[in-house]
């Protein structure tokens, strides 16, 4: 029988963030892994992994292969994942040996848990290996059915005019509304690439097939500047913003000005999602905004 305890941290954060799906994901939880243990014919070969969302199991293939199963709740963020896996076919991320749809469980190639980029001490090359991967993650077009970005670029745009009225803060609302400006801007071409949406340093593993690969991608499909905003804010240096992006635009062969609007996009983003739970601006937000605004 296999006994897997749900970490106590998992389980704090569904139910603080998912409500209801979360709970029932954590208490269908211990029976899923036995279910898909023993439908894969899984040997479990260590402790169990987690972050906010998922729990991953580091597990051996009845071939003698090491691999990683991850188990989380099937959302719309979620639900795209074994999708981009797929398109990418480990070419700059994490290969999917399997996938069960009904519930979003994937079986993962096993990547070195324990050589996260975020351990490379000069940042600089850290973010140029992001720009890197993100290079050849976003070269793909993103497959038919895929949460698209234009369509959270008209809602962010819907949503501004209320989010507007409940910052109390004029510099705060000045700054937000210009994000907004420039997101009209490029709304009209949101474009088509497959986008990660989440490659920061912690979501880079080490292999021993690649240096590097991306896992854990939120993907849509959309402009790579969408992209960019991740590895500007992750180890935030402000003298660094501008470095970092020039670098990122540089690497991909970004426009810079539809990648600036983008990149001002996620801050909206950002934004928006701390207005509606009535909490101010992130000032690393608002410092990334300043500097691409030229302010």
């Amino acid at each position: 029988m296999i006994d897997i305890r749900v970490p106590d941290e998992l389980v704090e954060s569904q139910h603080l963030y998912a409500g209801e799906p979360g709970r029932a994901f954590i208490a269908a939880l211990p029976a899923r892994v036995r279910e898909f243990v023993e439908r894969w014919e899984l040997t479990v070969d260590g402790d169990p992994m987690h972050g906010m969302a998922a729990l991953v199991l580091p597990v051996v293939c009845a071939d003698g292969t090491p691999a990683a199963v991850k188990f989380q709740l099937l959302d719309e963020e979620t639900e795209g994942e074994p999708v981009a896996l797929r398109v990418w076919d480990g070419d700059g991320a994490v290969r999917l040996l399997d996938h069960d749809a009904a519930t979003g469980t994937m079986l993962l190639e096993r990547l070195d848990s324990g050589r996260m980029l975020s351990t490379m001490a000069d940042t600089r090359k850290a973010v140029l290996v992001l720009a890197e991967l993100l290079a050849r993650l976003t070269a793909t077009p993103a497959p038919e059915g895929m949460r698209r970005l234009g369509d959270i670029a008209a809602e962010m745009v819907d949503d501004l005019p209320q989010a507007l009225r409940t910052i109390a803060d004029p510099a705060e609302r000045a700054l937000v509304e210009r994000c907004g400006g420039a997101v009209r801007e490029v709304m009209g071409e949101p474009g088509d690439r497959m986008l990660h949406w989440d490659l920061h340093f912690e979501n880079v593993l080490a292999s021993d097939r690649e240096p590097w690969l991306a896992i854990d991608p939120k993907p849509l499909a959309g402009d790579p500047g969408f992209d960019l905003w991740p590895a500007i804010d992750n180890k935030f240096d402000a003298d660094d913003v501008l470095w970092r992006f020039d670098a990122m635009t540089e690497v991909l062969s970004l426009d810079r000005e539809r990648a600036r609007a983008w990149t001002l996009g996620r801050v909206l983003q950002n934004a928006l999602w701390e207005a509606e739970d009535g909490r101010p601006m992130v000032a690393d937000d608002m410092e990334i905004a300043r500097r691409l605004l030229g302010r």
